[in-house]
């Protein structure tokens, strides 16, 4: 059975037997996701979510930016939603999964608890990370075509297992995890219907559920055992009659094939099925610098996978009042990058939802299927621009920026996480806490945690 593999795996990995260079690339995506959740806070969103995790309980589980007063279950939940908030995190892009917004705050919560070292803990992370992406990708994108979110669905797993590792559980008992959390999944698509905030509680779900699910099996609480491929597992369950043909890859080359290697690094602030047209517009905008005056039609070549995603319903697509609205649409994003020739977090304010010049281009952005797309191998997106004198500017971004085959470098992701960290904190606690993370392996997980906690943007 997929649990008891899983369960094997987590139990016998050594962070030895993990090469080097994916340690290091393990760091970078955990610096990437601190670096988002820093820039996210003070957040109206994440202040309501803070909120009401203290009316849940108090306890002194470290949670980014406002100290040690949750229980860990509880800062599992705010730091998913601080990490994730800005969609501005890591994708896995053949499971279409935010993998390490649920794999960190799980681990870091486990970790924190139970007084684990920073090498537990990088392990741990590794663990859930391969687990969660392959989970994912069992499912092929199938999961969206239903409406569910694959990041709160698939990721719940792979956390539960990390979580458990650090916590202490046997493979019976991870197995037993493993079935009770498949009752604790969850995450639904409706936001996209009206910019609704829910989107950002799915990883963080997803973490706090891990936790407890981890903590039930510890005390012998019984789950499951074919979580996945059982007769109401997950993908009998949430893909009804289009159970995937591809199981085997929910064990592929585990702890021989790295899946870390596989994750995406968003190189823009939006979903990432938008980055390569962005980027193709961006480039037409160097090339060409039009005005919206000067623009008469765009066409949008894209996957048919992302259509209800990014491109409908158009309402909301092309005059987007939220700035979820903003980062799922297609329009928005390529008439911003055909204006301005980037996308950035300043491009989601208030503000820049109302920018007349950019709200009229999007308006002429159309999209068509790209018959030559291989999504999700790759978020494929070519920019067909015409101008009311006639003349056609074409761009075709064949593979994202960021994408596997096309990684940010390691050096990419600490500049990004310097700019996001600049947002809230002076850059010497920003560069401690950059500093704690790439040398986790070396210190107490609390020695993060707790600076993690102390982050505060009133040192600014």
């Amino acid at each position: 059975m997929i649990s008891q593999t899983y369960a094997e795996f987590a139990r016998n990995l050594t962070l030895e037997a993990v090469p080097e260079r994916v340690r290091v690339r393990a760091c970078h995506l955990m610096l990437d996701a601190v670096g988002t959740g820093i820039a996210a806070m003070g957040e109206t969103w994440e202040q309501r979510a803070f909120a009401a995790a203290q009316d849940l309980g108090e306890g002194k589980a470290a949670t980014l930016g406002h100290g040690r007063a949750l229980a860990p279950r509880d800062a599992a939940l705010v730091n998913g939603v601080l990490m994730h908030g800005l969609d501005y995190d890591d994708t896995h892009s053949r499971g279409v999964i935010h993998a390490t917004v649920t794999s960190l705050p799980a681990t870091l919560a486990a970790a924190d608890h139970v007084g684990a070292t920073g090498a537990d803990m990088l392990r741990a992370y590794i663990v859930a990370m391969e687990i969660s992406t392959r989970v994912g990708s069992v499912a092929a994108g199938g999961l969206h075509r239903f409406g569910f979110h694959p990041t709160g669905l698939a990721g719940v797993f792979g956390a539960t297992v990390g979580a458990g590792l650090l916590l202490g559980l046997d493979e019976t008992q991870l197995v037993m995890a493993q079935g009770i959390a498949l009752s604790l999944a969850a995450g639904s698509l409706e936001f996209l219907e009206d910019g609704a905030w829910t989107k950002r509680i799915h990883p963080g779900w997803a973490a706090s559920s891990a936790f407890a699910a981890a903590t039930l099996a510890k005390h012998g609480f019984v789950g499951p055992r074919a979580a996945y491929e059982g007769r109401f597992g997950l993908y009998a369950l949430y893909l009804r009659d289009q159970a995937p043909a591809l199981l085997t890859e929910a064990v592929k080359g585990l702890g021989e094939t790295w899946e870390i290697e596989a994750v995406s690094v968003k190189p823009l602030p939006a979903c990432h099925m938008t980055h390569a047209a962005g980027d193709a517009a961006a480039a037409i905008c160097a090339e060409q610098g039009l005005s919206g005056d000067q623009i008469a039609k765009v066409t949008v070549l894209v996957p048919e996978g992302v259509v209800p995603i990014v491109c409908e319903p158009t309402g909301p697509k092309k005059t987007p009042t939220s700035a979820y609205d903003a980062q799922f649409s297609i329009p928005y994003v390529v008439a911003t990058c055909l204006l301005k020739g980037r996308f950035t977090l300043d491009d989601l304010d208030a503000e820049a939802l109302v920018d007349r010049e950019v709200i009229a281009l999007a308006q002429k952005v159309d999209y068509a299927i790209d018959p030559a797309s291989d999504y999700p191998l790759h978020f494929t997106g070519e920019v067909i621009a015409e101008t009311v004198d006639g003349r056609r500017f074409v761009n075709r971004q064949a593979v994202n920026r960021g994408a596997p085959d096309r990684p940010l470098s390691n050096a990419e992701i600490r500049a990004k996480y310097d700019d996001n960290a600049a947002r809230s904190l002076p850059r010497p606690r920003a560069d401690a806490i950059a500093h704690s993370v790439l040398t986790l392996a070396e210190h107490p997980a609390a020695t993060l945690a707790d600076l993690l906690a102390g982050a505060s943007k009133t040192d600014l």
